[in-house]
């Protein structure tokens, strides 16, 4: 069956922003004495549970875990609007894309961060919806955000394409019985993409694995 939908993840797809997420929860967590390395990070992204609670169990009372949730945020924009997190020539596919297929964003990004990125930026232009952390409630590796996103558009899963980075994005789109692509991210090169339906190197070769294989794209 033809592909007709592209569900693209957000950070590390699109942007480059895994990195800074990393470093922002990490200066966070270290103002209460907790350190967390970036094998420890994946471990926690990988699973889809949250770091914090990482200091819960180091005795990080509810009170202080919130204030520095809040903090997170703070240090994780400034980087957003500081660092260069472009990934060089995601409009260009985008465009080329949305001439065939009906996408959308399903990221695990809280509304909040998402409008800091893409403020000044024109990918959602070329999106027909984004589904944020707050439009679901269980979060990748749960098959919900993609699920979410086929009953959106109303498709089933034979023709949808799920674009991801990541380990638990990738078990969160298989679990929802979609193909998925992964392409490279340096952040999380380490995570287990031995079940992607096909791997690239960088965005830009997606249209062509389409027109090469968008019947099935079963690994050759």
């Amino acid at each position: 069956m033809r592909k007709k939908y592209i569900l693209f993840d957000n950070d590390g797809v699109l942007v480059d922003t895994e990195y800074w997420y990393y470093m922002a929860t990490k200066q966070a967590l270290s103002e209460v004495g907790i350190h967390i390395d970036r094998d420890q990070f994946m471990t926690y992204m990988v699973s889809g549970k949250t770091t914090w609670d990482l200091a819960r169990s180091q005795g990080v009372d509810e009170e202080t875990i919130q204030n520095k949730m809040v903090d997170r945020t703070r240090y994780y924009q400034n980087c957003l609007r500081t660092e260069d997190i472009e990934i060089p020539g995601v409009e260009e596919v985008l465009k080329e894309l949305s001439q065939t297929y009906k996408m959308a964003i399903i990221t695990t990004s809280h509304r909040e961060d998402f409008e800091v990125i893409h403020k000044d930026r024109s990918i959602a232009f070329y999106m027909d919806f984004v589904l944020v952390r707050e439009d679901y409630i269980n979060s990748k590796p749960d098959p919900e955000p993609y699920l979410a996103g086929l009953n959106k558009f109303g498709a089933n899963p034979e023709q949808a394409l799920v674009v991801e980075d990541s380990e638990r994005g990738l078990v969160s789109a298989l679990a929802a019985g979609i193909d998925c692509v992964v392409v490279h991210n340096d952040f999380t090169k380490s995570h287990d993409f031995s079940k992607a339906t096909y791997k690239i190197k960088n965005l830009d070769e997606l249209p062509r694995l389409l027109k090469e294989h968008g019947q099935t794209l079963k690994l050759p």
